[in-house]
Parts: C-alpha cells; sequence; structure tokens
C-alpha cells in the first residue's frame, strides 16, 4: 500500500527553512551615527553661525529662561503630585462651606496654599466634583491653584526683582478671576455642559505609583513647554526687530492683546511663565500682567485637558470667557497696583 506524503506546512516549512532576508532598516545608533558625522563634516558653518551675534543673544536668553524656571519647575510638579496622590478629594469636600456661593472664594483662596500647576489642577478639579464638590468652587480651585500658590509667587518674585508689586498683583488678579468665573458659572452654568469627569488614570494603583506616574507625566508636558516658551522669548528677544516689538509695545491695548494671546499660544507651565514675561522687557507692566494672569487660566494645553475631563461643550464656553474676563480684570489691577 502506497503511502502519500502530504506537503509540510507553511508553518513547518517556516521553521524548517532559511528566513526569508528582511529589509534593511534604520535603528537609533546608525541614525546617531549619521547625525555625528553630518556633525563633524558641518562644524565650520555651524561654528560659525553659533558665533554670531544674533545666535550668541538667543542661546543667552534661552539659557538663562531654562536655568531659571527649573527649579521652580520641579519643585511644583513634585509637590503637585504628592498633593493630588496622597491628600484624598474627600479632605477638599468637608473643608469647603456647604452654600456654594460661599464655596467659591474658600475653594479659590486654598489655591493659594495648594502648589502645583495647570497640569495637575484639573484632575484635581475634576476629582473634586466626582467627591460631590459643586462645581463652581471646583472651577474656582481649577483656575487660581495653578497662578496663585507659593511655588509660582517665589517664581514670580525672583523673576521680578526690581518689581515687587508683580507678586500681589498676579495674586489679586488671578483670584479676582477665579472667583468671578466661578460664581458666573453657578449663576449661568448648566449641567449638561459639564461631562461627569472620568476617574483618574492612577485610580486603583499604589500611591508610589500613582506618585511617580503623575511626575513623568507632569514633568514631560511641563518641561517640554517650558523649553518651547523660552525658544519664543529667546526668539522674540534676538530676532524680531526692536522696532516691531517697540510699536506693539507703544500701544497699551495692542500690548495687553499681543501678550495675552502669546500666553495662550505658547502654554507655558504657571511655574516657569514669570521668567518668560521678564524676559519681555519692551512691554509694560500691565501687559506682562496679562501674559501671567491668562497663561495658568486660559492655554492651548490647558484647553484640550479640559475638553478631555469635562468635555468639548464646556472647554468651548468655559475658555473664551475665562479669556475675556482675565484681561481686563488684569488691566485694571495693573492701573490700581502697578
Amino acid at each position: 500500500m502506497a503511502v502519500t506524503k502530504s506537503p509540510p506546512t507553511q508553518g513547518a516549512a517556516s521553521s524548517a527553512g532559511p528566513e526569508e532576508p528582511q529589509g534593511r532598516r534604520l535603528d537609533s545608533p546608525l541614525v546617531l551615527i549619521t547625525v555625528l558625522v553630518l556633525a563633524v563634516l558641518a562644524q565650520g558653518p555651524i561654528r560659525r553661525m553659533l558665533g554670531a551675534p544674533v545666535m550668541q543673544t538667543w542661546t543667552t536668553v534661552f539659557v538663562a529662561v531654562v536655568v531659571q524656571a527649573l527649579p521652580f519647575l520641579v519643585l511644583g510638579v513634585l509637590l503637585s503630585a504628592a498633593i493630588a496622590v496622597f491628600v484624598p478629594p474627600s479632605f477638599f469636600a468637608r473643608a469647603l462651606p456647604g452654600r456654594p456661593a460661599l464655596a467659591v472664594p474658600v475653594a479659590g483662596a486654598a489655591g493659594a496654599v495648594l502648589p502645583g500647576c495647570e497640569c495637575a489642577s484639573v484632575p484635581v478639579a475634576g476629582a473634586l466634583i466626582r467627591r460631590g464638590v459643586t462645581p463652581a468652587a471646583a472651577l474656582a480651585f481649577l483656575l487660581s491653584a495653578p497662578a496663585v500658590n507659593p511655588i509660582v509667587l517665589t517664581a514670580t518674585a525672583v523673576a521680578f526683582p526690581d518689581n515687587p508689586e508683580m507678586v500681589p498683583a498676579r495674586l489679586v488678579a488671578s483670584l479676582l478671576v477665579a472667583c468671578a468665573m466661578g460664581w458666573l458659572w453657578l449663576r449661568l452654568g448648566r449641567t449638561d455642559w459639564l461631562r461627569p469627569p472620568a476617574r483618574s488614570s492612577y485610580d486603583g494603583q499604589g500611591r508610589g505609583a500613582a506618585f511617580w506616574g503623575s511626575v513623568r507625566h507632569d514633568v514631560m508636558h511641563a518641561g517640554g513647554f517650558l523649553v518651547l516658551g523660552a525658544i519664543a522669548a529667546a526668539t522674540l528677544k534676538a530676532v524680531v526687530p526692536e522696532t516691531w516689538l517697540r510699536t506693539a509695545a507703544d500701544n497699551p491695548v495692542v500690548a495687553v492683546l499681543a501678550l495675552a494671546a502669546l500666553a495662550v499660544l505658547l502654554s507655558i507651565c504657571s511655574e516657569a511663565d514669570a521668567f518668560v514675561a521678564a524676559s519681555l522687557t519692551q512691554f509694560s507692566l500691565t501687559a506682562r500682567l496679562a501674559f501671567l494672569v491668562v497663561g495658568p487660566m486660559v492655554d492651548l494645553k490647558l484647553f484640550a485637558m479640559q475638553a478631555g475631563t469635562f468635555g468639548r461643550d464646556f472647554a468651548l464656553r468655559f475658555a473664551p470667557a475665562t479669556f475675556a474676563l482675565a484681561v481686563p480684570v488684569s488691566v485694571l489691577t495693573g492701573a490700581v497696583l502697578l
């Protein structure tokens, strides 16, 4: 009886036969070697470019902003992560008054003693709402915490050693905007505009894992935006013609609106924005105050975080209203205190 051999299966053939040659792919060592070789070959032009006066000015401003701001950013990230992980949200719910109208200013003032940037304030505010805190109070905390906490105010004092009045001006203007937005939401806000926030991505993890996960997240986000802010400040200082900046700075209305819009676009962490504002010496203190008040409350990354946490309908209403209120409050506060 003849026995016919069945053809080998595809899996057996692939295991017995030689592996098919794979196409070449770029791995990280090859890319690094290529970049290093190109840098060596182009070292002459690179040296001449870096030796130009405009590049020396750019490098000086960039390094100064980053070096001054980095310690405050790291300290703020560590403290905000510790508060978000180790302080239970129920503590804030118990500490706030039962009447929503009184809870708003108390929550705004609570932000003055809790270090954290806007990266941390959004999930903390979401946790407060999940624990039953009235949304108006949680939103007042969301706006005040990244703007008036001790780390931010200390950084502002260091960045403006010749203008100590910037510290109380920033404190007063930011608290006024935070409380006003809380009361405005209390009166005009609707529950269908505010989507119930989801649970934190660190819920259910150990405290150590949640702490370091929060630190890594905030350092990556805040550090990246700090670098972008330093690049923008250095470019404005070194590349943009002085006459252009002077023209914008000489018009009080244009100066305030320009720096308020710049704060939205740059999205700098609140622990570092004072050093960028201090470098914009062409502009008045009032215009720079608007930069410091608007930035921690309305910027691109904060808008994205608010939309992701509370819903797009909320962010599309809350962010423009905050901007529209923060600019005139900054101007009025600057007129009185600066």
